[in-house]
C-alpha cells in the first residue's frame, strides 16, 4: 500500500490503527464509528451489517462499514462475545475549532476481561481478567481482577505444586481473558494445557513482565515505598504477574484505578480444593447437561437480594473454608436469623432496595456514571441505617465484624440528596438535574428561563410609567439584543440615563444598564444552565469519587449480610440443621438429604439416609444396588452436605457433624471427550489418577463406578486394587464411598479393616421392582437389571428373552444351559450368549458339551472367545 497516496484522514486512521493492530478500531466520524479495510470486512460479517467502500486516495475504495455511535454498545458486545477486542477512537477536539483534520485518539480499549458496560456483563457473575507468570525456578503466580468491582487478588504456587493444582485454581477463577507473556511460559506443559482450555489468551509483551518495571509500577500504583508493605515478598513472582495485570488495565482503560485500593493475597491452601471434575460432577453452580443454574447447588442457596450477594455466594461455594473458627463465625450468624423470621424479612426488604454498590463504584472510576446512578446510590445508602439498626442486637459470628466495619456513608447521602433532583434525566448535558436550592446560579438561571418574558414586560411597563411615553416598547434583534424603542415625537421625554444605540427613520433605540443586565440573564440562559449544571454534576461526581473505596467496602459488607440472610432463609424453609464442624476425621450425618434432588422430585417423598465416615472403622463404603435406586444421589448428598457445612451454611439433615476435609474428589459417570481424543475409559482413568495422586487422609472421595469402560475382569481388577489402595494402612486411608455393580467387591469386607458393605433397598412386586431408596448395611442380593430395563421402556420381547436367558444361566448345569438356550425361541437380533464362571470344571464341561457336527465357524469362535475369557 502506497501510504503517501492516502488522503489525510486515512493517514491519520493508519497512524492510530498501527498502534492497535490486534483490535477492531472504531474510528469516530461525526455521528458514526467507522471501520476500514480488514476491520470492516470482519465486522460486517460478525455484526451482519452492510459492507461498502470509501475513497481513500488509492485506486480502489477502502472497504467500509459503520454503526451509529449512540448504539455502539450492542455491537461492541457482539464482537467481544465472538472473541474480538475493540479500540474506541474519538475526536479529542471540537471540530469547529479544528484546523485541518480533527485530532483523534483511542480513549479506551475493550477486551473480554476489561468490559465495564453492564449490558455486556452478567450481574451475578464476576468478570475476571487473569495474569499468569512463572519464573525459571518453576514458581507460578496468578493475579486477577474484576475491574467492575475493584477486586484485585493474587496467589502463588511453588515449584513443588502439581500442575493440576494450578489448573484447578485457574478453572475456579474462570477468567474471561488470560494474560501471558508473548514469549510464552517457562513451563511448556502449562502453556500446552492453557491452549487446550477454553479461555481467551492475550499475549503481552515480555517487557511488561520484567521484574524491575513491575516492581516500580506496583509501588507507584499503591503509593508505597516497599513491596513488603502490601504483603508481597520481594522475590515473589506475584510482583511480575500483578505489575503486568495493572499495566494492561491502565493501558486499556486510560483512567486512574483508584478503586483498586489493595491487593488481596490469599493462600490457596486455606480453602478446600475442588478440581474441575468435582465442580462439574456435584453441579455446584450449573448443571452438567444444559449448563443451567436450575438444578445446581447455587440454585438452591441463591436467595440473595442483591447481585453483590450472588457473586459472593458463588465465591463461597467455590472456596469452602478449612478454618473451623471462620466457618463457625458464619454458622453463628446464620443461626441468629434462622428462627427470627421477622428480622430476616425486615433485612431482606431493605436489601432489595440496594443497588450494585461494587459496580456503581467502578462507574464512578471510569466516568460513565449518570445522575440516575447517583440517585440509585443515594437510595441504596438510605437503606444502610436501617440495616445497621436491624443488626444492632446481633453481635455474634460474622455479624460482629460487619457491625465493627459498618459505614452508613451519611456524607455521601447528604451530598446527593441536597444536589440531585429525585427523578433526573438520563443525559447529563441537557440540564434539569440539579436542585435550585443547591446552587444560586442554577436558581437564577432557571428563574430566568421560566420568568424572562415576564421580566421584560415588567421593565417595559415600568419605563412607560416613569417616562410618560405611552408608545414606549421593548424589542429584540440578534445584533443589539434587547432595546427600548421610542418614536421621534417623544424624543424630548427620553431620560438622560438612556443610552442611544441606533437611529431609525421614525424612532430611536436605547439601552439601559438594567436592560443589559436582564438581557445577560435571559439570553442564553438555557445554554448557560446546561453548562453550569454539567460542571456542578462533575464536581459532585469528583467529591463522591474520593469516597469510592468506602462505597466499595460497604458493598462487600452488604454482600455478606445478603448471603447470611439467604442461608438463613433457605435453612428455615427447607428444615436444614446447623452442622457441628470440627477438626476431627469424622463425618456423621443423621437423616441426610440431597438439597437439590429433594426440590426437583415432585412425585414422591425424598427418603433421608444416615452416614458415618471416619479414617478408622468406617473409612470405605462399598455400595451395591440396582440402577436408578439412588446410589449416585446418596453419594452426592454426602459430598454436598460436607461442602455446605464448610461454606457456613446449614445442611439438609436432622443432625450433622463434619470434620473438615481438605478436598472432595468425585469420579462420577463417564463420557467420551472426543474433542481431546479421549475415550470413556481414558477419561475415567485420568480422573482416577488425579484422585490417587492427590488425596490425603483429610480428603473425601466419591467414586460412582470404576472400570466400567473396559472388559469386566480388567475393570473388576482395577476397582479391587483401588479399594485396597485407598483403605489399607499403607494406602491413603481417605474417607471414601464407592458405588459399584461389581458385587465381587463386597468380598473385601472383613478382609480389610474399615471397609463396610452397604446397599440400597429395592422390593420386587411380581415382575416389577419398587425402589425404597434406603441405605442399609450389607450387600445387594441381585441387580434387578431386567426390571430396570422394563422401567426404562426396553421392548417387551427383549426383556422376556433376557428373563429366559437369566433363568438358564442361574441353573447349575451349564452344559444343558447351552443346549436349552438353543431350543428356546430365538429373537432375530440375539446372536450370542456370554457365560461367566470361574470354575475350571465348568470350562471342561462346556468343551465336552460342544456338538462339533452342528457348530458353525462363527459359533465356534464365540465359544472359544468366551472360554479364553474364563481362563485369563
Amino acid at each position: 500500500m502506497d501510504v503517501n497516496a492516502l488522503t489525510p484522514m486515512m493517514k491519520q486512521y493508519f497512524s492510530i490503527k498501527n498502534q492497535y493492530k490486534d483490535y477492531i478500531l472504531f474510528y469516530r466520524l461525526g455521528d458514526f464509528y467507522e471501520m476500514f479495510f480488514e476491520d470492516a470486512v470482519t465486522a460486517s460479517k460478525v455484526l451482519e451489517i452492510t459492507l461498502t467502500g470509501r475513497n481513500c486516495g488509492l485506486e480502489e475504495k477502502a472497504p467500509l462499514c459503520g454503526i451509529p455511535y449512540h448504539s455502539a454498545e450492542g455491537y461492541i458486545g457482539k464482537l467481544i462475545k465472538n472473541g474480538y477486542k475493540v479500540a474506541i477512537c474519538e475526536q479529542i477536539e471540537d471540530p469547529k475549532a479544528a484546523k485541518g483534520i480533527v485530532k483523534r485518539d483511542v480513549i479506551r480499549v475493550i477486551t473480554p476481561g476489561t468490559v465495564i458496560d453492564s449490558s455486556m456483563l452478567e450481574e451475578k457473575n464476576n468478570n475476571f481478567l487473569l495474569s499468569i507468570y512463572d519464573d525459571a525456578s518453576g514458581n507460578v503466580a496468578l493475579s486477577y481482577s474484576d475491574i467492575t468491582t475493584g477486586k484485585l487478588k493474587g496467589t502463588e504456587f511453588t515449584s513443588k505444586d502439581f500442575l493440576g493444582k494450578i489448573l484447578d485454581e485457574i478453572n475456579k477463577i474462570n477468567p474471561t481473558e488470560i494474560l501471558i507473556s508473548k514469549d510464552g511460559l517457562h513451563n511448556k506443559n502449562m502453556s500446552t494445557k492453557l491452549l487446550e482450555m477454553d479461555y481467551l489468551l492475550t499475549e503481552y509483551e515480555r517487557e511488561n513482565y520484567n521484574y524491575s518495571n513491575c516492581k516500580e509500577l506496583v509501588l507507584n500504583f499503591f503509593k508505597v515505598f516497599s513491596i513488603d508493605s502490601i504483603g508481597l515478598n520481594p522475590d515473589s513472582p506475584l510482583v511480575n504477574s500483578t505489575g503486568a495485570l495493572i499495566n494492561y488495565i491502565k493501558e486499556t482503560q486510560k483512567v486512574d484505578l483508584i478503586h483498586f485500593d489493595k491487593l488481596e493475597i490469599y493462600n490457596h491452601s486455606n480453602f478446600m480444593i475442588l478440581d474441575t471434575f468435582t465442580r462439574r460432577n456435584l453441579e455446584l453452580t450449573e448443571t452438567i447437561r444444559g449448563k443451567d443454574k436450575k438444578g445446581s447447588l447455587m440454585w438452591i442457596l441463591d436467595k440473595s437480594s442483591t447481585s453483590m450477594g450472588s457473586r459472593m455466594l458463588k465465591s463461597w461455594i467455590e472456596e469452602p473454608l478449612l478454618d473451623v473458627e471462620k466457618i463457625e463465625d458464619r454458622l453463628l450468624a446464620v443461626e441468629s436469623l434462622v428462627s427470627n423470621t421477622q428480622k430476616r424479612d425486615e433485612i431482606k426488604n431493605y436489601l432489595s432496595s440496594i443497588y450494585d454498590l461494587e459496580r456503581l463504584s467502578s462507574k464512578l472510576v471510569f466516568g460513565n456514571v449518570n445522575c440516575r446512578d447517583l440517585v440509585a446510590l443515594k437510595n441504596s445508602i438510605g437503606m444502610l441505617p436501617y440495616i445497621r439498626d436491624s443488626l444492632s442486637d446481633i453481635s455474634i459470628g460474622i455479624f460482629s465484624y460487619i457491625r465493627e466495619k459498618f459505614d452508613s456513608l451519611d456524607d455521601v447521602y447528604k451530598l446527593i440528596d441536597e444536589s440531585i433532583i429525585d427523578d433526573p434525566p438520563i443525559t447529563i448535558k441537557d440540564g434539569g438535574m440539579i436542585k435550585t436550592t443547591y446552587s444560586k446560579d442554577v436558581a437564577e438561571l432557571r428563574d430566568a428561563l421560566e420568568n424572562g418574558k415576564k421580566w421584560i414586560l415588567d421593565v417595559e411597563n415600568r419605563e412607560r410609567d416613569a417616562t410618560g411615553i405611552k408608545s414606549l416598547k421593548i424589542g429584540f434583534n440578534k445584533v443589539f439584543g434587547y432595546y427600548i424603542d421610542v418614536t421621534r415625537a417623544n424624543s424630548s421625554l427620553v431620560p438622560d440615563s438612556y443610552i442611544r444605540k441606533q437611529t431609525l427613520a421614525n424612532s430611536e433605540r436605547y439601552i439601559t444598564p438594567e436592560l443589559k443586565e436582564l438581557e445577560e440573564k435571559v439570553l442564553g440562559a438555557e445554554d448557560k444552565i446546561k453548562a453550569i449544571e454539567y460542571e456542578i454534576f462533575n464536581n459532585i461526581k469528583e467529591k463522591i469519587l474520593m469516597e469510592v473505596n468506602r462505597i466499595k467496602n460497604m458493598g462487600k459488607l452488604i454482600a455478606m449480610v445478603d448471603v447470611i440472610t439467604a442461608f438463613s432463609e433457605v435453612a428455615f424453609k427447607n428444615s436444614y440443621c446447623k452442622p457441628e464442624v470440627n477438626a476431627s476425621s469424622s463425618i456423621s450425618i443423621l437423616e441426610g438429604r440431597h438439597p437439590v434432588v429433594e426440590k426437583l422430585v415432585k412425585t414422591e417423598m425424598f427418603v433421608a439416609n444416615d452416614t458415618i465416615l471416619d479414617n478408622d472403622d468406617n473409612r470405605m463404603y462399598i455400595i451395591t444396588g440396582p440402577n436408578m435406586a439412588g446410589k449416585s444421589t446418596y453419594l452426592r448428598q454426602v459430598a454436598l452436605i460436607t461442602l455446605m457445612a464448610q461454606i457456613g451454611s446449614f445442611v439438609p439433615a436432622k443432625e450433622a457433624l463434619v470434620g473438615v476435609v481438605d478436598r472432595i474428589f468425585t469420579r462420577v459417570g463417564a463420557s467420551d471427550d472426543l474433542s481431546q481424543g479421549q475415550s470413556t475409559f481414558m477419561v475415567e482413568m485420568s480422573e482416577l489418577a488425579n484422585i490417587l495422586h492427590n488425596a490425603s487422609s483429610k480428603s473425601l472421595i466419591i467414586l460412582d463406578e470404576i472400570g466400567r469402560g473396559t472388559s469386566t475382569y480388567d475393570g473388576l481388577s482395577i476397582a479391587w486394587s483401588v479399594v485396597e489402595f485407598l483403605s489399607k494402612n499403607s494406602g491413603i486411608r481417605s474417607k471414601s464411598m464407592f458405588a459399584t455393580h461389581y458385587h465381587e467387591l463386597t468380598e473385601i469386607e472383613g478382609k480389610i479393616d474399615g471397609v463396610k458393605n452397604y446397599s440400597i433397598l429395592a422390593k420386587e412386586v411380581g415382575d416389577d421392582i419398587v425402589f425404597l431408596r434406603k441405605i442399609v448395611k450389607g450387600r445387594a442380593n441381585q441387580s434387578f437389571g431386567i426390571q430396570v430395563a422394563k422401567l426404562a421402556g426396553v421392548p417387551h420381547l427383549v426383556t422376556e428373552r433376557a428373563n429366559q436367558i437369566l433363568k438358564k444361566l442361574e441353573e447349575n448345569d451349564i452344559n444343558s444351559n447351552i443346549k436349552n438356550l438353543k431350543n428356546e425361541p430365538q429373537i432375530s437380533f440375539f446372536n450370542e450368549v456370554d457365560i461367566f464362571s470361574s470354575d475350571e470344571k465348568e470350562v471342561i464341561d462346556i468343551i465336552k458339551g460342544v456338538d462339533i457336527g452342528n457348530t458353525t465357524p462363527v459359533d465356534a469362535l464365540n465359544i472359544l472367545y468366551n472360554l479364553k475369557k474364563k481362563i485369563d
